[in-house]
């Protein structure tokens, strides 16, 4: 036989079974029920949206108007980038005729996005971060999407965000990111451990390239920016001064939240985003950064902390309210949060002490 008569062999090994993501979802639920359905759906439109992305972002530098920064401020007093915007639009568009979906929230609206005309059958909220590290996008590094999905409770007649502000994370009932590199990948979790699914272009589809990904319980890896060491309180200083004089610890800090975290994800190692003495509160946003990534990193056995409190247990006192983060395998994660805890003893006993010396 011939070349010319050789039967085509696809790129792809013909014994890998070419899981999609939205029937990984109904896998996953071992339903087709309507919450089954909806739930494949929301991530149907989810992946759509990253598709959009991503090919905008592959041809960013060709496009007019794709680069750089719109003018504009968001609500949280961030310069805008002109990605932000069309990411933004892109998640409106891909949801708003959807009957999916009553109410969309992001970092770059002021309000919730409120779609009645989807109430009456949409019963989920989405919460999204559209482009995570957009200061990279002009220089061409990594970035990522941010999302997770909540069930509508309560809903007032104008869409307000009254239960968001009454749950903690552990009412997501789902949540992911996407990360836009050299390959672009997506990954989720709802409630049933944490997969990845891998963008193949010749087939406009995400198939399952990881499943039940797991973190190591201790990892070399520690992420944060050093930049801002003497802004921190010196608990956090004096875990960065721990790792400096140990062996075994390698730092790795690439300024986009979401390619930090699939690092972390994947290898083992702690993320920290902490508050800073004039901003305790840290950077972060909870409802569409801290929250998803915490309860994915759960599900893959690892922990968040804002350094005294689970993330997964903070209730917001805002649509944008902010967290600090600590995030990664167990042990590290725990190792930083008893730097704090050393110095909050050594505070209080401190203030006994004074007052043991007050007569009565």
């Amino acid at each position: 036989m011939s070349n010319v008569d050789q039967p085509f062999i696809p790129e792809q090994a013909l014994d890998r079974d070419c899981m999609t993501l939205s029937r990984h979802v109904l896998q996953q639920l071992h339903s087709f029920g309507a919450e089954a359905q909806d739930l494949s759906a929301i991530m149907n439109r989810i992946a759509l949206a990253a598709k959009l992305i991503a090919r905008r972002l592959t041809r960013a530098g060709l496009v007019a108007g794709a680069l750089g920064f719109t003018g504009e401020m968001n609500v949280q007093g961030e310069s805008v980038k002109k990605m932000d915007v069309y990411a933004n639009d892109v998640f409106i568009s891909v949801f708003k005729q959807s009957g999916l979906v009553c109410r969309l929230a992001s970092e770059e609206m002021e309000n919730l996005y409120y779609i009645p005309e989807n109430c009456p059958i949409g019963r989920y909220t989405l919460l999204y971060d559209p482009i995570d590290g957009s200061s990279n996008v002009d220089i061409n590094i990594n970035v990522g999407s941010i999302f997770a999905i909540r069930q509508q409770e309560g809903l007032d007649e104008d869409g307000t965000a009254s239960d968001l502000l009454q749950n903690n994370g552990r009412n997501q009932i789902a949540a992911g990111y996407v990360l836009y590199g050299p390959s672009t990948m997506l990954v989720y979790s709802i409630g049933t451990g944490v997969h990845a699914f891998t963008l193949d272009p010749s087939l406009g589809e995400f198939i399952l390239s990881s499943e039940n990904i797991r973190l190591p319980d201790h990892g070399s890896i520690y992420s944060v920016n050093e930049g801002n060491f003497w802004q921190w309180e010196e608990p956090l200083r004096d875990y960065i001064r721990y790792v400096h004089r140990h062996e075994g610890y390698t730092a790795r800090y690439g300024g986009a939240l979401v390619g930090d975290i699939h690092r972390i994800l994947f290898q083992g190692g702690v993320f920290l985003y902490p508050g800073t003495v004039k901003k305790p509160e840290g950077k972060l946003r909870l409802l569409y950064e801290s929250a998803p990534l915490a309860y994915l990193i759960e599900q893959a056995g690892g922990r968040a902390s804002t350094g005294t409190q689970e993330i997964l247990d903070v209730v917001p006192e805002a649509l944008h309210a902010r967290s600090p983060l600590i995030i990664g395998s167990k042990d590290d994660v725990a190792l930083v949060e008893s730097f704090i805890q050393d110095r909050a003893r050594a505070v209080e006993e401190r203030a006994a002490r004074e007052r043991s010396r007050i007569p009565q």
